[in-house]
């Protein structure tokens, strides 16, 4: 059966092609510099994390891209077989899939346009403001958990909601520190992050909660608990991010 596939195919050099498997792992392709295209390549640290995973056990892995918000339902149609994107573990989450261990350690971040950290200082000064969060990102379930979060107005965007928290048509956006800070450095719309990280967030690959998913599952996470040991993890980490993530 033909797959739609942007970017491609890795093999452990000690394993051969009859014993590799292909792992398809979803991802949005837009999510910069976790996942994203530049030049018509697919690339990013989630990509190098599964590349240099895929070398661990022997598998084959092909990245099938799609909008966020469709990332899960693929997973559970078994169209994919994990979400390198980013993905938190939550209660929810954890009720319905079978993660890896963590393998990004990060926070929620309030980001605002420049010039409006003073009146914006973190998340208990978001009453009466209209926020953004990314479409089927855990952000938007991280704010209503807020104690006011009936004051805040939450809006979910698939694109563009730093520009337009740089346009002043919504006051603040919320994603993971480590996000927000690459925004800011790359992008030249005038953004500022507004006080400290709010919540811890660990990232972790999702499989389906069955023999076959929780199987793969335990062979991935093997792979991650070497690449931490060897310091390869850190090295992708500190390739796209010049700080180490991963712990």
């Amino acid at each position: 059966m033909r797959k739609l596939v942007l970017a491609a195919a890795l093999f452990a050099a000690t394993a051969s092609v009859s014993q590799a498997e292909t792992i398809r792992v979803g991802m949005s392709g837009g999510y910069f510099p976790f996942t994203f295209v530049k030049q018509d390549k697919l690339q990013g640290f989630e990509v190098d994390v599964l590349d240099a995973v895929a070398q661990e056990t022997g598998d084959e892995v092909e990245y099938v891209t799609m909008s966020f918000s469709g990332l899960v339902g693929a997973l559970e149609s078994n169209r994919i077989d994990t979400i390198a994107n980013q993905i938190t573990i939550t209660p929810e989450r954890e009720a319905k899939f079978a993660f890896s261990q963590p393998y990004v350690i990060d926070g929620a971040q309030v980001v605002v346009k420049k010039g409006n950290e003073g009146e914006i200082t973190g998340p208990e000064s978001l009453k009466g403001r209209t926020v953004a969060v990314n479409l089927g990102s855990n952000f938007e379930q991280l704010l209503r958990d807020l104690p006011y979060a009936g004051e805040i107005d939450i809006k979910t965007y698939e694109s563009n909601l730093e520009q337009d928290t740089a346009l002043g048509r919504v006051d603040a956006f919320v994603m993971d520190r480590v996000s927000a800070t690459q925004v800011i450095k790359e992008t030249p719309l005038p953004l500022a992050l507004a006080g400290e990280p709010f919540s811890e967030i660990r990232n972790a690959l999702p499989f389906r909660n069955n023999e076959e998913g929780k199987a793969l599952r335990d062979r991935v996470d093997a792979a991650l608990t070497k690449l931490k040991e060897n310091g390869k993890l850190s090295e992708i980490s500190q390739k796209w991010f010049g700080a180490d993530i991963t712990k």
